[in-house]
């Protein structure tokens, strides 16, 4: 498993610098939507596919496994949850998420068709 961990090599960034290993991990595809809806609630495998709609088994397994080695997800009674430190990440998002909005409006609109 290619697993982005600091102190080895990434994609992007032969430094292993943890910025760019969490970087690259978030920047897998579906990566960033798992961990959105496992902070909206724990989740079967089962539950965790339905609400990522389009998402593969095989590609929710391996983003499972890897977000669980990067110590951001655990197994909990109901399921997959966040662990502590996935919770803390999910808490950073929100001055990002801020700044996203206030970008989002000084953006022109997009023409209609």
């Amino acid at each position: 498993m290619n697993t982005a961990k600091p102190g080895h090599p990434v994609r992007g960034s032969g430094t292993g610098r943890p910025i760019m290993a969490l970087l690259d991990l978030l920047g897998r595809r579906w990566s960033l939507r798992v961990l959105w809806e496992l902070h909206q609630a724990p989740a079967s495998f089962r539950e965790l596919q339905s609400r990522c709609e389009g998402l593969s088994p095989s590609v929710l397994n391996t983003r499972l496994n890897e977000l669980r080695e990067a110590r951001l997800v655990e197994n909990g009674e109901r399921g997959y949850q966040l662990s502590r430190l996935g919770l803390e990440l999910v808490e950073q998002f929100l001055p990002l998420t801020l700044w996203a909005e206030s970008w989002a409006e000084n953006l022109p609109l997009p023409a209609e068709n």
